[in-house]
């Protein structure tokens, strides 16, 4: 057994993670006591990353055109296709679609393949989805792409805003290190800005729950209110910046009085007041931002607006201040260093960046092949599959990312997909929605197993060492296209043997023709990191760029001189006209949807649907409403609903939340065909862009929103193997499949017709499941029925017919399932007990809080009545809260909650005690 260090592959955090390697596989993962992103600490997905892994599906062997191939013939194929395209339609009917799941070295040589020696610029990132209004901001004011902050400032600054980011479920490290900040210093103040009550508001000081889409026009009020009230940084303001007048003439172009700005965003006008003098009053200030500002078609100038505040108070270079976007990917920031977005060349030089195409030109010639870049911007992510389905773009690769759920009126792209002539697909799952649509599928290496370098939020370098063999015939992302590359005649330009030699030419390329003091300087450079070596690769330790011979340690925060990447080097403020979401509510769909992520989950669950601790925080797709919401649209918590929006419908279990704004639902943005029948979030949504950045709006949708009726509903759990065919899932209206440690539980309802109200479940279970109806117990009156069946005197698979509130704790069941596949038999008891599907003590364990230790919300309940009525008490009884820390602030509100419930019981008891006398005396 040995230990061996890597890097997180979920969020823009970038964990260290230390990993037990034991006989050829990892028994356990802990967090990296020596890593700047996390020191030790991992959240709960983190923790569970051993979890993910094994070969049990994954892809292990290429396949073209539906039959598996080996890897020549498929590298061969790919090359010949590719080749045929470029023949007869030209370069530009070539693309690929990129992800930041890849390594820095899968995406440079991604980048240089396609824009340099393939000759299309059509080459995007589904970072175009997460932070390309970020970027774009950044380069607007900055001059670059360069996020000024490191995460060392959550622990210096007075003030930290967070807008539009659930910190605590979407970046928990980061969020426990702020807690953790805060709870040290008690002058440190934390405001949340989000339409709705998070769990990051555990730590707020103040909640601003503002109408969405209004940030840019609160922003722009707090700039007004600095100026009106003579807070402005006028020394920093002439000295480093420009656009101050244009920026506050667009900013009063609306009202600027705290009335009418609160107002126009919805929020308490002493709330909104208190905010701005917070913000003008302190200078170490801090403003992370995410995907709530970013994800919009004014994304780019709400992020303008943000920086245009912390540039006039002079909030930026300094210890705990600056503006400071979280990356939602573990390496977005490493895709845009080597030019993974379609506007950009490489290192950070962009089409109109003066000699940029010379001299990337120059660099990647060889003495016999000089490259054919093309001379101006690609297709944006959107813009892209609109071309694919026009017939303009012929081939697409499309590289660990699955564009047929995340991107907005997926079902639009999934047409496009369809009739595009050839799509290359690398995937490292077998499978995915976006595999079906597949000419050649390429098996890849995954986490655990690929080497090379990501970059995260605080623009930290850090090696992801791959510490297993990838299984059957999966490879690497970067040595499959160098393969390609050199089967199209591109050998000499792409001659990698080592992931290493690849980030050394990166490397070279930031610091070639980048003189720190000349013309077109680059803030982007890690030059000092160039000769390396295998051995100092290998070796490499985190450390934030720029890497220069002046910084050889690397550079924690940007700007401290003043002095911006831009011609004269001074900053831009910019001038911002609010402008509210594109899709307005009507009659036909009048509630607002916004989407974001849930604690436990990653993307398209394709990894941490692998995890089936990670399964039970939200086991199921669903639409968070407000009680009045819910009552004025006939919906009860927890009982299916639909939504339709612009592109498609949405069928999910109802929660009911009074952090929910009113007028507005949420629902999560993970789950795929794989997991439920109707929810994906993607086709709810229509494709409108920022102009600048290309980033859609995925944060603003309109729906309508009516109650499901189902016939009834059923919980199947069934055993490995047992198959649960289309046969099953096609004549339910809802299914969802949620993993378990030793089974799978499918969650079914019917549709809505006489007929099923009639159903012969018997004849249903002998027709559908392969093993017999071994027990059961019916009620015909009441149309509930639990059944079993059993091999062997095995349990291959359980049935409850029943809303799931009625299920018991499934833990019971789970360790049955698990006896058989080990070949145990039932004991008499055991068997006794299978139709309860749980043991005396092991009744519902109500929705999972903890998934450290998978402690349910009933067991809490229970110790907090019983006295526990602290996390550190609840900690010690039941363990959760003591690993990981997601689950903090759930437990803190389940306390409020109960507390507030208890006092409540006890007003009324005695209010009933006072008034018992009198009732015994009128008796």
């Amino acid at each position: 057994m040995h230990q061996a260090r890597t890097t997180c592959p979920y969020c823009g955090v970038g964990c260290g993670v230390l990993a037990q390697v034991d006989g050829g596989r990892i028994t356990g993962v802990a967090g990296d006591g020596e890593h700047p992103a996390n020191y030790g600490r991992l959240c709960v997905k983190g923790s569970a990353l051993h979890e993910t892994l094994g070969d049990h599906g994954r892809l292990l062997r290429p396949r073209v055109d539906g039959v598996e191939v080996n890897w020549d013939t498929a590298l061969e194929t790919v090359a010949e296709r590719l080749s045929s395209v470029r023949r007869a339609h030209g370069n530009q009917a070539v693309s690929a679609y990129l992800s930041g799941q890849l390594l820095t070295e899968d995406y440079y040589v991604a980048n240089k393949l396609f824009k340099g020696f393939l000759g299309t610029p059509h080459l995007d990132t589904n970072s175009r989805l997460c932070m390309a209004s970020a970027v774009a901001a950044h380069k607007r004011a900055f001059g670059a792409d360069a996020v000024p902050c490191c995460y060392e400032d959550l622990e210096e600054a007075e003030l930290v805003v967070l807008v539009g980011s659930n910190l605590a479920w979407n970046h928990p490290v980061l969020y426990q290190r702020l807690r953790t900040a805060k709870s040290r210093n008690p002058l440190l103040r934390v405001v949340v800005i989000d339409p709705r009550v998070t769990d990051s508001c555990e730590i707020a000081d103040l909640y601003l729950g503002l109408a969405p889409g209004t940030d840019a026009r609160l922003f722009n009020g707090l700039l007004a209110w600095m100026a009106d009230k003579g807070r402005l940084d006028t020394i920093y303001l002439e000295r480093h910046t420009q656009g101050l007048a244009d920026a506050l003439a667009a900013a009063r172009e609306d009202d600027t009085s705290v009335a009418a700005i609160a107002a126009d965003c919805d929020v308490d006008p002493e709330r909104l007041e208190t905010f701005f003098f917070w913000f003008a009053s302190q200078l170490h200030v801090v403003t992370l931002f995410s995907q709530g500002i970013n994800q919009s078609s004014s994304g780019t100038d709400k992020a303008g607006a943000i920086i245009n505040c912390h540039l006039a108070g002079g909030k930026i270079g300094l210890p705990g201040a600056g503006p400071f976007s979280i990356t939602g990917q573990p390496n977005a920031m490493g895709g845009r260093e080597v030019g993974g977005l379609a506007n950009q060349l490489a290192a950070h030089m962009d089409y109109p960046t003066p000699g940029a195409f010379d001299r990337v030109t120059r660099f990647w010639s060889t003495p016999t092949q000089i490259p054919t870049l093309p001379d101006g911007p690609g297709h944006k992510a959107i813009a892209l599959f609109e071309a694919i389905e026009r017939g303009e773009v012929k081939a697409v690769w499309i590289m660990a990312t699955n564009p047929a759920v995340s991107l907005p009126d997926s079902n639009r792209v999934r047409h496009a997909l369809a009739q595009c002539p050839l799509v290359i697909v690398s995937e490292c799952a077998a499978a995915t929605d976006l595999l079906p649509y597949a000419d050649i599928v390429l098996p890849t290496s995954g986490w655990s197993e690929k080497d090379g370098t990501v970059t995260n939020s605080e623009r930290c370098i850090s090696r992801q060492r791959g510490l297993l063999p990838p299984p059957g015939e999966a490879r690497h992302d970067w040595w499959i296209m160098v393969e390609v590359a050199k089967r199209l005649g591109f050998g000499e330009a792409f001659a990698y043997g080592h992931p290493g030699e690849i980030f050394d030419e990166h490397a070279r390329l930031s610091g070639f023709e980048n003189a720190p003091e000349g013309e077109g300087h680059r803030a982007f450079d890690i030059s000092g990191l160039a000769g390396l070596g295998r051995e100092g690769y290998d070796a490499l330790a985190p450390i934030q760029w720029p890497v220069t011979a002046k910084a050889p340690h690397g550079t924690s925060r940007l700007f401290e001189d003043g002095r911006f990447a831009t011609p004269d080097g001074r900053a831009r403020l910019v001038a911002v006209r609010p402008r509210g979401p594109v899709q307005r509510l009507s009659t036909a769909r009048p509630l607002r949807l916004n989407t974001g992520r849930v604690r436990d989950q990653w993307h398209t669950m394709t990894r941490t649907g692998r995890a089936p601790r990670l399964m039970n925080h939200r086991a199921e797709p669903f639409i968070e409403v407000h009680p009045d919401d819910a009552a004025a649209h006939g919906v009860n918590d927890q009982q299916l609903a639909r939504l339709q929006g612009a592109g498609g419908d949405y069928v999910a279990r109802v929660r009911l939340a009074n952090g929910q704004r009113r007028g507005e639902v949420f629902v999560p943005m993970h789950w795929t065909d794989q997991f439920s029948g109707m929810a994906r979030m993607g086709a709810l949504l229509a494709a409108h862009l920022d102009p600048l950045s290309g980033q859609p709006e995925l944060k603003h949708g309109t729906v309508s929103l009516a109650p499901c009726h189902p016939q009834w509903e059923a919980t199947l759990v069934v055993a490995p193997g047992v198959p649960v065919g289309d046969a099953i899932l096609d004549h339910s209206a809802y299914w969802a499949r949620i993993p378990l440690a030793h089974c799978q539980r499918w969650q079914l309802a019917g549709a809505p017709q006489a007929s099923e109200a009639t159903r012969d479940w018997l004849a249903w279970l002998a027709e559908h499941l392969p093993d017999p109806v071994a027990l059961w117990s019916e009620d015909p009156s009441s149309g509930r029925l639990r059944a079993a069946g059993l091999a062997d005197d095995r349990l291959r698979w359980w049935l409850m017919v029943g809303p799931p509130a009625e299920l018991p704790g499934l833990a019971w069941l789970d360790a049955r399932f698990d006896e058989a596949a080990q070949g145990q038999a039932l004991s008499v008891e055991r068997r006794r007990r299978l139709l309860a599907g749980c043991d005396d003590g092991n009744a519902a364990s109500g929705p999972l809080v903890c998934s450290c230790h998978q402690v349910g919300q009933a067991a809490i309940v229970a110790a907090i009545r019983a006295g526990d009525t602290s996390v550190e008490a609840l900690g010690a009884r039941l363990a959760c809260g003591t690993q990981c820390g997601s689950c903090l602030p759930e437990l803190k509100s389940l306390i409020e909650e109960s507390l507030i419930k208890e006092s409540t019981e006890e007003e009324g008891s005695h209010a009933h005690s006072q008034s018992k006398p009198e009732a015994i005396n009128v008796a």
